[in-house]
């Protein structure tokens, strides 16, 4: 019987074949989407339609211009391709606050828990945040990654001092996307306009808060990106109190006939370095911020010198650990 003869290799498709691992190697091209490059950007990308993520996302909000304040923002976060264009996301909200105030003349927002020279520490369940994103144009297929998305987040306990509230935030977001140099270089903007009903013992609170954040990354090797990021943040709110006469220039968007932004009561500007590693199955993002400049309305005893105090901290440092499966 004769032996088979060894069929000859195909050397064009395999040359090709070869090549085509050299050059994702080589550009380290992303083997999941949506790995996040940085602490507050996102880009466009959504997940493969049947995968998973899971993130453990870690931001310490550190130092005011007086007393001691450290306040740790963990969320757990799972997310799921319904599509190859549509993530569905959940996260929790774990809350840890670690407080206290030294001078009786500054007071911005620590009434609830601590108020003047007192101090709170304390591990909570915050609240919890769905969201979903759906993808419009592709930056590797198109001339600019789009995509837009909305979230629904409730929160039981204030992100400031960790006191009791009832808060309802309806966030509409949008991802932009624009990768260079063969995708080695990559500029990502997420803009949230949140509008949030909240009450507290004795306050009501209709807010309008505009949260942009702006990267750029660079991959200088293999798996290893670095890159900068800026932030914006800032509330449009007039609180209405018991007891105090009405406010009369707050902010609504829950009445059609009254649609008002309202005061801008506060606003600070952030920027600082990111640092990012990925693999196959993990990756993580590290970042620091630091408050560049903030101000905000006349009536606010917390801005000085230039920066903003109540809703903002000198520095945030943020770490961000993601597994794919």
């Amino acid at each position: 019987m004769n032996q088979p003869v060894n069929q000859p290799v195909n050397r064009p498709l395999a040359k090709k074949t070869l090549g085509f691992a050299v050059a994702c190697l080589l550009s380290a091209c992303p083997t999941f989407a949506d790995e996040s490059l940085w602490v507050y950007t996102q880009g466009s990308d959504t997940r493969p339609e049947g995968s998973w993520e899971l993130k453990l996302q870690n931001i310490s909000r550190l130092d005011k211009d007086s007393g001691s304040y450290t306040f740790h923002d963990f969320r757990p976060e799972i997310e799921y391709g319904l599509t190859d264009r549509l993530t569905i996301g959940f996260e929790a909200m774990i809350f840890h606050h670690d407080y206290s105030v030294d001078d009786p003349d500054w007071n911005p927002m620590y009434e609830t828990q601590g108020g003047e020279g007192g101090s709170f520490q304390s591990t909570q369940l915050g609240g919890f945040e769905t969201t979903l994103k759906y993808n419009i144009f592709s930056p590797y297929k198109d001339k600019l990654g789009l995509s837009v998305g909305f979230s629904y987040e409730y929160r039981q306990r204030y992100r400031l001092d960790g006191a009791e509230i009832d808060q309802h935030s309806y966030v509409p977001i949008l991802y932009l996307q624009k990768n260079f140099l063969d995708d080695t270089v990559t500029l990502a903007f997420k803009g949230k306009l949140e509008f949030e009903l909240r009450t507290s013992p004795g306050v009501k609170e209709e807010e309008v808060a505009p949260d942009l954040a702006l990267g750029i990354s660079y991959r200088v090797k293999t798996n290893w990106f670095i890159g900068f990021e800026t932030r914006y943040q800032s509330d449009f709110l007039e609180p209405e109190e018991e007891g105090e006469p009405p406010p009369t220039d707050y902010s609504n968007f829950t009445d059609i006939n009254d649609l008002r932004l309202g005061l801008q009561y506060q606003w600070a500007y952030y920027a600082g370095p990111t640092v990012h590693f990925s693999q196959k199955e993990w990756w993580w993002t590290a970042g620091i911020l630091w408050q560049i400049e903030g101000g905000g309305d006349a009536s606010n005893p917390t801005v000085r010198d230039g920066k903003s105090w109540d809703e903002h901290e000198r520095y945030h440092v943020g770490l961000t650990v993601g597994f794919e499966f």
